[in-house]
């Protein structure tokens, strides 16, 4: 699953609707909203967030966060080290043959980490 198919599901139970309610009226095959709401499919296009926007009446701010979420949701990440060290191209590897099998803890202290290297020292 990713950040923006639980978002979407949320939404969904909030309202009280199934997929294939919410896929009538915005637009879309019940297929595909499942699709996104278990990840098998990526960020879904702006014209399509904004009927989901429209179609749960989201005011501009909760949008925006919806917006963000679709952003970061793309469940096939491609990591370009291209021009980098070898040891950053070997930890991207790393990462990608072992993130199925990272308790959340480790998640956890690895999101920290990213987190306390964007601020300014």
């Amino acid at each position: 699953m990713t950040p923006f198919g639980e978002a979407l599901r949320r939404l969904r139970e909030r309202k009280g609707v199934s997929q294939k309610e919410m896929a009538a009226a915005i637009g879309v095959s019940p297929a595909y909203l499942s699709a996104l709401e278990h990840g098998r499919k990526g960020r879904p296009n702006f014209d399509f967030l904004q009927r989901v926007a429209g179609y749960f009446n989201i005011i501009w701010d909760e949008a925006e966060e919806l917006f963000a979420i679709a952003g970061v949701s793309h469940p096939r990440v491609v990591v370009d080290t291209a021009g980098l060290p070898a040891e950053y191209t070997a930890f991207a590897n790393e990462l990608a043959r072992r993130i199925r099998t990272l308790p959340p803890d480790v998640l956890k202290q690895l999101h920290e980490v990213l987190e306390a290297a964007k601020k300014p020292a």
